[in-house]
């Protein structure tokens, strides 16, 4: 005969059973009541955030702009074109100097606003020479333009005490001192020129000159 199947022992069993998945239950329910809570809680947070800042827009893409090289250092063309003219100094051969130098054994020149005394210095030797240009053997023009630009050189070095050495014209034809007539003209038309003697014998006499020059503003 086929065998019965298991019952439950007794009515206390079936109640035990009963509580427990009513406790399983109610373990589910406020399991998923906590959940419910929390997602509220996020949704009223995330809300909040968003009354706060207010109504919002996505950035337009910024367009990435391509930047040039840095570009070279400006070429200093004024300067340049000064350096060019005291390299070609314009300095007249048919200058006339002769109501400018004074008329005295040594002659000299000082320009309009220089004292007498200065000149009277600059021959006694009170300055002291700084620097010395020979113009022995250059011809004409050579010699215009060595001459100017060592007085610009000189002046903006500071320098205010210089001999320029034209020598005496003894091997010039007539044995005439054709280049220091010409010396003469070219410092009188240079602005940096304030004065010049004919140099004491010892320091070159009748074939050179002590120039004074005005003082640089550098």
């Amino acid at each position: 005969m086929p065998s019965k199947p298991p019952s439950l022992k007794s009515l206390a069993d079936l109640k035990q059973v009963q509580r427990s998945l009513a406790e399983q239950r109610e373990r589910d329910a406020a399991l998923e009541a906590a959940r419910a809570a929390a997602e509220k809680k996020r949704l009223a947070e995330q809300d909040l955030f968003a009354r706060a800042i207010g109504a919002t827009r996505p950035l337009r893409k910024t367009a990435a702009v391509a930047l040039s090289p840095e570009p070279p250092a400006p070429i200093p063309v004024q300067h340049q074109l000064d350096e060019q003219r005291v390299l070609h100094e314009s300095l007249s051969d048919e200058f006339d100097v002769t109501t400018l130098l004074d008329a005295d054994d040594a002659m000299s020149f000082r320009r309009p606003g220089i004292r007498t005394d200065v000149t009277r210095k600059l021959r006694a030797g009170e300055w002291s020479i700084q620097r010395q240009l020979d113009l022995h053997g250059m011809r004409s023009d050579e010699a215009r333009e060595a001459l100017g630009a060592f007085i610009r050189e000189a002046w903006k070095q500071g320098v205010r005490c210089v001999r320029v050495v034209h020598g005496k014209g003894l091997g010039s034809p007539g044995r005439q001192p054709v280049l220091k007539a010409k010396v003469q003209r070219w410092l009188i038309q240079k602005n940096e020129t304030l004065a010049f003697v004919q140099a004491k014998p010892a320091e070159g006499g009748a074939g050179a000159l002590l120039v004074l020059l005005a003082p640089s503003r550098r």
